[in-house]
């Protein structure tokens, strides 16, 4: 609990020093990504949220994930449509997310030479990317032990 608390304080600071606020609300699901440690689905933590707050409604959960999504706190997995803290709280970069498709784990690789690269090359084709961020689909050393 108490690396979370320190987390809660460092994205404090983080978004003081951008000019954002990082409302009550908005560190309550910042701190349930950070308890979960994996990625999570938007209605897993609406539904942690109706345990304190029974009247928490769907909007208020993606407003606030939307705002840390945008602040680089936490990354959404398109794959499997859910959220992640980013690894490097305060420090996101681009990088290439590893997504276990069992456990929904979820490490973060600082890749910026390979993403650009890749980008650059995409870029070259003509397309224009909407969206760069990196998912790769594997299973994490826990899963893979079990399923031998």
């Amino acid at each position: 609990m108490d690396d979370v608390m320190q987390a809660i304080q460092l994205a404090l600071v983080y978004c003081q020093e951008r000019g954002e606020l990082l409302t009550p609300l908005r560190q309550k699901v910042l701190s349930l990504l950070l308890q979960s440690g994996r990625a999570t689905k938007a209605y897993t933590l609406l539904d942690e949220m109706r345990k304190i707050h029974a009247g928490s409604a769907p909007p208020t959960v993606y407003r606030a994930l939307d705002f840390l999504q945008s602040v680089g706190l936490v990354h959404r997995i398109e794959s499997i449509n859910a959220f992640t803290v980013c690894h490097n709280l305060t420090h996101c970069r681009q990088g290439i997310l590893i997504v276990c498709q069992f456990c929904a784990a979820v490490a973060e690789i600082d890749a910026r030479g390979i993403h650009h690269a890749l980008v650059t090359k995409i870029e070259s084709t003509g397309f224009t990317l909407i969206r760069d961020e990196l998912e790769l689909k594997g299973l994490c050393s826990e899963c893979t032990a079990k399923s031998m």
